[in-house]
Order: structure tokens, then C-alpha cells, then sequence
């Protein structure tokens, strides 16, 4: 019976969930412009208040740093190399910012988050935003990586990197009923080649936040902000792993801190947007916003969006876009000495009983 059910809904439950959405999208879209206009006239006055942003080096976290500076909010400057954020904290004084304090921590380590989180309790006294806009992306294909062991790296990064300070802030958060901002991707559920891992990150970030954010409820305002191609360089560079001491592997990368000089519009309206959002207490800001219409399609006909892609990345580039790839092993690596699994003598099946299955 729960078969015939669930196949009577799977018919019907799509088409009526459509139309019902095409009825009700002009009064749905009123309803979120009042909405939105409300929150504009009550949006939250950051004077005085507390921002820390994590990856400020960032050209993200910069640009995020000096909206804030705008609104007159004391500012929390973290990075691991604080050197790059000394410019940074005098732009943002000049911006408008009260106090602006600079703090060398690596966001992975959850020492760190705890030591610059106490640091500014410490200091000012409360915590109203944490925004978290670590990231480090890549380009290459999952093949051509030619080492795994950027692959921890890059999930501790994009994962970690939000969840460690996320947690360390939490309880103050919660005693002045601040918020959370994250600095998500349109990757996150829209597929991309070249960017398996970054978006594999991404999409547990989302996850994680969208999680949390019933879990808080209304104690601690959460914002995913979601950003498309907002420029990068992803030419060639060395990517060293700083934990595995002399580790280091040539590859494609890209690390949003090194946005070309011709993206930087995008970038500043991104920041603008996602400040904008936050101090309004949106629960989302998306910017462009149209990458949406690619989720419509996602949900209701994935395989229109799988051949618009296929369509899209069909012609061949350029070789001087192409870096050079791996070339393909001689050989299938070796299985290994000993089964990943191991099997009770009582579990497994003799001989003959394998041969009359085949």
C-alpha cells in the first residue's frame, strides 16, 4: 500500500506543486517586498557593535570589512598572516570604523578560534557578528590532481574553517542574539567541473548552517549568502601544505584573496549585498540572483540541466586555457596486500556454492 501511495504522489505532487507556485508567485513576491522594505526601515544599527571577520585577507573578507567600516561598527580582523591585514585595518578607520583590532589565527585549529574569540570578548566585551569568509577554491579535475593530499587541506578550509569559529562564538552570539554570516557558493548546488572538491565543501557548509539555524532558532540570526563568479586567478601556482611540513604539489588553484583587479565591481557589490542582508536579518542573499532558475530545474527536470551544461561545456577551449594534463598512469595501482574488509570464516561462502550462484 505505501508503494501505491508514494507512486500516486511522485505522479501527482510535482505538476500540482507547479502550478500552485505559478498561482500564488505575484502574491508571494508582494509579500516579500514588504517584507523586505520593513527590514529596511528597521535594519540593525551596527555603530558600536562587534564584527569579526575570519579570511579578511580575502578580497571578499576586505570588501565586507570596509561595509562594515561604513556602518561604523568596530571590526575584528582575522587571517593567518596579519601582516596582509595592517593596510586593511587603516582603509577601514579611514571608512568610518570605530575600533579595529587585527588577530593572526588559523581558522582550522580550534585553539585559534577559541583564543580570538575570547581575545575580543576580552576586549570589547561582546560579540553581534561573526562572518565567516574563509575559502580556497581550485581548478582541476579530479583525476589530475596527482596528490590527495591537498584533499583534507581544502575541506578543512572550506568546512572547518566555518564551523570551528562558528563554534567558538556561539554562546556569545547567543547572549547578545547576533549572527551568523557565511560566505557560501552558487557551487554548493550547482555543478561545476574543475571545482568537485571546493563544491563538495560548500554544499556540507549550507548544509550545516541551514541545520543550525533550527537549532538557534531565534536566538542567533543565520545569513548564507551565495555568490557566483566573482573573478579569481586560476593560473598556475605552487600549493604548499604548511602541516606536512616540506608537502607541496604544482597545480591549478585559485584563492578568492587573489581576485583580479578587473573583478573588483563584483566583488564590491557582492559584499554590499551580503552586508546589506545581514544587518536587514535576511536568512539568504544571493547575488546575481537569477542562478536560481538553474535550481528550478534541478528540482523538477534535472536532466534539461544536465544537457544545457553538457551543451555549454562542449566546445573546446582554447590549449593555452588547458593546463597540461597528467599523463595516465602505465599501470592500475596494486591492490592492496590485505582486504579492506574483513570477513568471518562463517560468513563466507565455500567453494562450490559460489560456482553453482555463477
Amino acid at each position: 500500500m505505501e508503494q501505491v501511495v508514494n507512486a500516486v504522489m511522485d505522479l501527482v505532487v510535482p505538476p500540482a506543486s507547479m502550478v500552485m507556485l505559478a498561482f500564488a508567485w505575484p502574491t508571494l513576491s508582494f509579500l516579500r517586498g514588504v517584507e523586505w522594505a520593513l527590514k529596511t526601515l528597521t535594519r540593525e544599527d551596527m555603530l558600536g557593535k562587534v564584527v569579526v571577520i575570519t579570511g579578511a585577507s580575502s578580497a571578499i573578507g576586505e570588501q565586507i570589512a570596509y561595509e562594515y567600516a561604513r556602518r561604523n561598527a568596530n571590526l575584528v580582523l582575522v587571517a593567518r598572516r596579519e601582516h596582509r591585514l595592517f593596510g586593511i585595518r587603516d582603509n577601514a578607520r579611514l571608512l568610518g570604523a570605530g575600533q579595529v583590532l587585527v588577530i593572526a589565527a588559523d581558522v582550522v585549529k580550534e585553539d585559534d578560534c577559541r583564543r580570538l574569540v575570547s581575545d575580543t570578548v576580552t576586549y570589547f566585551g561582546q560579540l553581534n557578528h561573526l562572518v565567516n569568509t574563509v575559502s580556497l577554491g581550485h581548478d582541476f579535475n579530479f583525476e589530475e590532481a596527482g596528490d590527495t593530499t591537498a584533499f583534507p587541506h581544502l575541506m578543512d578550509i572550506n568546512f572547518w574553517g566555518n564551523v570551528y569559529p562558528t563554534y567558538a562564538a556561539l554562546p556569545y552570539l547567543r547572549r547578545s542574539h547576533g549572527r551568523v554570516v557565511v560566505n557560501a557558493s552558487v557551487e554548493s548546488w550547482l555543478p561545476m567541473p574543475r571545482m568537485s572538491l571546493y563544491s563538495a565543501a560548500k554544499a556540507a557548509v549550507v548544509d550545516f548552517y541551514e541545520t543550525l539555524r533550527y537549532e538557534v532558532k531565534d536566538d542567533v540570526g543565520v545569513t548564507v549568502a551565495t555568490h557566483g563568479w566573482v573573478g579569481g586567478d586560476a593560473g598556475g601556482g605552487k600549493f604548499t601544505l604548511e602541516e606536512g611540513g616540506a608537502a607541496e604539489m604544482q597545480m591549478q588553484w585559485k584563492e578568492e584573496r587573489e581576485a583580479t583587479a578587473g573583478s573588483g565591481g563584483q566583488v564590491e557589490a557582492y559584499a554590499r549585498a551580503l552586508v546589506g542582508g545581514a544587518c536587514r536579518g535576511d536568512a539568504y542573499v544571493k547575488r546575481p540572483s537569477w542562478y536560481d532558475v538553474f535550481l528550478v530545474f534541478r528540482v523538477f527536470a534535472p536532466d534539461v540541466l544536465a544537457w544545457t551544461f553538457r551543451l555549454l561545456l562542449s566546445a573546446a577551449p582554447t590549449a593555452a586555457a588547458v593546463p597540461a594534463r597528467r599523463p595516465p598512469p602505465a599501470a592500475l595501482p596494486a591492490p592492496p596486500l590485505r582486504p579492506l574488509l574483513e570477513y568471518p570464516a562463517a560468513a563466507r561462502r565455500p567453494a562450490a556454492q559460489l560456482q553453482k550462484l555463477e
